[in-house]
């Protein structure tokens, strides 16, 4: 599956199949959150949340191509990902784009 930000893949005819999302809402355990509630007195890169919202973006993308790939997608382009605060230490991470087939 080729994932792309821009609108169009350099080479490649496509009709589009339409939106595609995957999402997740990750939490760290409450021990880390109060360590990172302390690294904010004296700060410094929060490491634990670093890697929960890199895992949250692999998740996300997971099920954004696995929705792509059951409509019969070859690619995905526009590809975006946002993410809100669902509550403290928690964050919902989204990935979408457009599923596209080549011709």
């Amino acid at each position: 599956m080729i994932l792309v930000t821009t609108e169009g893949i350099a080479g490649k005819e496509f009709e589009t199949l339409g939106l595609v999302k995957g999402s997740t809402i990750q939490t760290v355990n409450a021990v880390r959150d109060i360590g990172a509630g302390l690294k904010t007195l004296v700060g410094g890169e929060l490491t634990k949340y670093n890697e929960m919202m890199g895992k949250a973006r692999a998740l996300a993308t997971k099920r954004m191509v696995e929705e792509a790939e059951g409509m019969g997608a070859d690619a995905i382009v526009c590809v975006r990902y946002s993410s809100a605060s669902v509550m403290q230490s928690a964050a919902e991470v989204m990935a979408y784009g457009t599923a596209v087939k080549f011709r």
